[in-house]
């Protein structure tokens, strides 16, 4: 027994499938519009969804993406968003040029309530050093040194939290010293793979 199909009873054949369109079924102009699309930088889902709106053709994601490869179109990349240089110089009205002072004017160094900050540059030995092998509970830990002879331990636990201990009770170094320290241990724990 034979099961045919009854032309009566079977379902209507659409003109195009949304899911099977190939390219060959846009006219020329749309191909244009397509590829105009493209041009100006649209992604594939923009021209999914363009074709869905304004040629009321409806594809899937990968299907677009076949159709744009079909039609030998390349996907621009959008540049990244420049980043604004302050000017550096600028122009009056009458077309002169004129200097911008874009320096931050506040000096620590000069500030007189920031004596300890306004120490030359060397004279501060601050000595860190990284444990080959870390103190339980740490993540990383090491010993100072600072510029007047005093040292400690230092750690970082788990939570990124730096944690110091002087070899001496209610030692506070320098702020100078304090700010060499931070400098020095970022240099080790880069040269570490931290």
């Amino acid at each position: 027994m034979s099961t045919a199909l009854d032309p009566a009873i079977a379902p209507p054949k659409l003109k195009h499938s949304p899911n099977t369109l190939a390219h060959m079924e846009l006219t020329p102009e749309q191909k244009k519009q397509v590829a105009s699309w493209i041009e100006a930088g649209a992604s594939i889902a923009d021209v999914q969804r363009r074709l869905q709106e304004e040629l009321e053709v409806a594809l899937t994601y990968m299907d677009t993406r076949f159709l744009i490869d079909d039609l030998n179109l390349n996907l621009v990349d959008k540049p990244p968003p420049a980043k604004a240089a302050p000017p550096t110089e600028s122009t009056s009205t009458d077309g002169e040029a004129e200097l911008v002072d874009d320096t931050d004017p506040y000096d620590a160094a000069a500030d007189p309530l920031n004596d300890d900050l306004a120490a030359p540059a060397g004279t501060s030995a601050v000595k860190v050093e990284v444990d080959r092998l870390t103190r339980p509970g740490t993540v990383v830990s090491g010993t100072v040194t600072f510029s007047d002879g005093n040292s400690g331990k230092w750690a970082l636990d788990q939570v990124g939290r730096l944690v110091f201990e002087s070899t001496k009770p209610d030692y506070r170094p320098s702020q100078a010293d304090l700010q060499t320290f931070q400098a020095e241990l970022s240099h080790q724990l880069q040269k570490q793979g931290f």
